[in-house]
């Protein structure tokens, strides 16, 4: 194992132990290379990887923290690695939004507020009927990420929030070329709303599903 590993390894394992917890700030650099057994030329790249993805957080002057370890904060690393994915792998995001989207959708029917109900359903209203494609992108990233959340579950919405942009192209190529794609759209959003007010938990993930398999499927007959 390189050395380097081997100290992101160490400092991993003392944060899974709890010997660090969220917020903890580290011991001085020579005295944890010293506990550890390092050099401290390696435990400083090991600290630099790290810090690259959100387990710490290194601040001049003062000393390096572990994070809180949020979900979302730690989920960010997930977007940057999506943002290199190439336009055939665009499908196989496809599928795993369709995966987990609709469950998170169920999870929502079952806890979304009124008041977030009545902002989705304003927010449609904002629309209109012919909206752009652009506006129209734009809404649905929102309204899908207020669904979302409203299902309790953090990490889920971390997972799909950094899912989402890869299909945002295919999203507003859809809308330029398929016919009708626009009213479509709208009308399925509807009906995920309607469901959702139902408290249909059921119905909501089957008008989720049917959603995301409509520009995956326009997709399957354009590649």
């Amino acid at each position: 194992m390189a050395v380097t590993d081997e100290a992101i390894v160490k400092i991993k394992d003392m944060i899974v132990s709890g010997a660090l917890r969220p917020g903890d700030r580290l011991p001085k650099e020579s005295e944890l290379a010293a506990d550890l057994g390092l050099s401290r030329n390696s435990l400083r790249e090991a600290v630099r990887a790290l810090s690259l993805i959100r387990i710490l957080d290194v601040r001049q002057g003062d000393g390096t923290y572990v994070t809180s370890l949020d979900p979302q904060l730690l989920l960010e690393a997930l977007s940057f690695v999506v943002d290199f994915h190439r336009d055939d792998t665009v499908l196989e995001f496809l599928a795993v939004r369709r995966i987990l989207e609709p469950a998170a959708t169920a999870m929502a029917a079952l806890r979304i507020s009124e008041q977030q109900l009545d902002a989705l359903t304003a927010q449609l209203d904002k629309l209109g009927d012919d909206p752009s494609v652009e506006d129209l992108v734009a809404s649905d990233l929102e309204f899908h990420r207020g669904i979302v959340q409203s299902s309790g579950n953090s990490v889920l919405c971390s997972l799909l929030d950094g899912l989402s942009g890869p299909t945002t192209r295919a999203r507003i190529w859809r809308g330029l070329t398929q016919e009708d794609a626009v009213g479509r759209t709208l009308r399925e959003h509807r009906a995920i709303l309607a469901a959702l007010r139902d408290r249909d938990a059921e119905a909501a993930r089957s008008w989720a599903t049917v959603h995301i398999a409509s520009v995956e499927q326009w997709l399957r007959s354009t590649l």
